[in-house]
């Protein structure tokens, strides 16, 4: 048989692109190792004809944040009937929108913290102050402000009084129109990829993020002030409980190959839904990577064999 021809998709004009370029660069140099024909495609007005002239035997999406997470690029690649890897496009709505991703997940019983969500306009109609009272009221400090549809931290801030909280809105009004106010849970964070590695999905080894710091995009993207634990001093419960919530989020918002779940254990043991990702960051510092890399180590083989099982299983089922 002919080895699979693959085309990475990175890049594109979102807050993201240099992470988006970067995930795509790692991909792309990993499934070469695997003997697979790659080539990194950036998300411009070329597209559509790089795409026709490779004619790919699979697409794998990297693009973060708006288009590459929102359901559009999706749509796009089933119009022009190729089989991608990752989430299909009503799974890809359902996540990217931070309040209907946890509206969805409360009713299916995943702890998710209580939060609110505000649009721009409605500050501009009814008044800032206003509203921000109301929130004073309703919640106890510290909260969470993000915006509902921006990845990697960007526009989030952890309020801890009545006093910075505008200054937190028009952060995170900066990367979108609708901002998540969300009650604070304090407690060990973890990231928890999932991947289909041709036996249906499974969460792979829980990350534990350590920061010192806010755990924003500076953080994340820029090492030294973040360490990355796997199973260090992590019990057997704690692992099975952010695995089991993570394989939960995947099941409820109908997602497809791989996630990404942000998961935070609090001090009674109990975790908490905090994000997801249907495109998960591929750098040397991001999570899935890590989760991949440790999943292999225990099973004795390369990180390269797990991306070649998640690509095979991608171009089988989509």
């Amino acid at each position: 048989m002919n080895p699979l021809t693959v085309a990475v998709l990175a890049g594109g004009l979102t807050h993201e692109r240099d992470v988006s370029l970067h995930s795509g660069r790692r991909v792309a140099e990993s499934l070469k190792n695997s003997g697979i024909q790659v080539k990194v495609l950036d998300v411009d007005a070329q597209l559509l004809q790089r795409l026709d002239a490779l004619s790919p035997d699979v697409v794998w999406p990297l693009v973060h944040g708006s288009i590459g997470e929102d359901g559009s690029l999706q749509d796009l690649l089933v119009l022009a009937g190729y089989p991608f890897v990752g989430t299909e496009s009503y799974g890809c709505r359902l996540a990217s929108d931070k309040s209907v991703a946890s509206a969805v997940l409360s009713r299916a019983h995943i702890n998710v913290p209580e939060s609110t969500a505000l649009p721009q306009t409605l500050f501009r109609e009814v008044g800032v102050s206003n509203i921000l009272n109301l929130v004073e009221e309703r919640y106890d400090f510290p909260l969470v402000v993000k915006p509902t549809r921006a990845g990697s931290s960007m526009g989030l801030s952890i309020v801890t009084d009545r006093a910075q909280l505008p200054g937190a809105m028009v952060d995170c009004f900066a990367y979108g129109d609708v901002a998540l106010i969300q009650q604070f849970i304090a407690g060990r964070e973890f990231g928890v990829a999932v991947a289909d590695l041709g036996e249906g999905p499974v969460a792979l080894p829980p990350v534990e993020v350590r920061a010192s710091g806010l755990y924003d995009y500076d953080a994340r993207y820029n090492p030294g002030r973040v360490e990355y634990v796997i199973s260090e001093d992590t019990s057997d419960s704690v692992i099975r409980s952010v695995q089991q919530i993570a394989e939960d989020v995947h099941r409820a918002l109908g997602l497809r190959h791989i996630s990404r779940t942000d998961v935070i254990v609090d001090d009674s043991g109990q975790a908490w839904f905090i994000d997801i990702n249907v495109a998960p960051g591929m750098t040397e510092t991001s999570i899935f990577p890590q989760a991949a890399a440790a999943l292999a180590r225990r099973e004795g083989r390369s990180v390269d064999d797990v991306y070649l099982d998640i690509l095979t299983t991608a171009a089988r089922t989509s």
